[in-house]
């Protein structure tokens, strides 16, 4: 995870910081998570939803990346955890590379802690974003 600007919409934002809130409740929830996610979240540049520029990775975005090592690419959605379902490449928020692309642009090299080490991504592109389509409510 580098230290750089990340961007975030308010409306994304606050639906975010609420499921936190709610999650902190459950005594499933993995708060070392939580306490990621939530850290992203309080370093980020706010930005009204129109105002977001369209190479920014947010909440309900298709995004294709690389990894660096293997050189493979996939297509994600990011999602809420409610509608993730890998098999249909939708990556919740609250999976560990979720997090990661949460706010990153195109170009961007995202270094984040997996469970078997460090994945250096690349987002390539962004081929889906709510905001950049007037899809505000998403």
């Amino acid at each position: 995870m580098a230290d750089r600007t990340i961007h975030i919409t308010q409306f994304d934002m606050d639906r975010l910081t609420e499921l936190i809130d709610g999650l902190r409740l459950s005594p499933k929830a993995n708060q070392a998570n939580l306490d990621l996610l939530e850290k992203e979240l309080y370093r980020a540049v706010l930005v009204d939803p129109p105002n977001i520029p369209r190479d920014v990775i947010t909440m309900n975005s298709k995004v294709i990346i690389t990894d660096t090592e293997s050189g493979e690419k996939t297509t994600y959605t990011l999602v809420f955890p409610s509608a993730a379902n890998i098999s249909e490449n939708k990556l919740s928020i609250m999976a560990p590379l979720g997090m990661a692309l949460l706010g990153y642009r195109t170009g961007d090299i995202i270094e984040w802690p997996v469970p078997s080490g460090v994945r250096k991504l690349k987002v390539d592109e962004i081929i889906y974003q709510p905001e950049a389509a007037g899809d505000y409510h998403l």
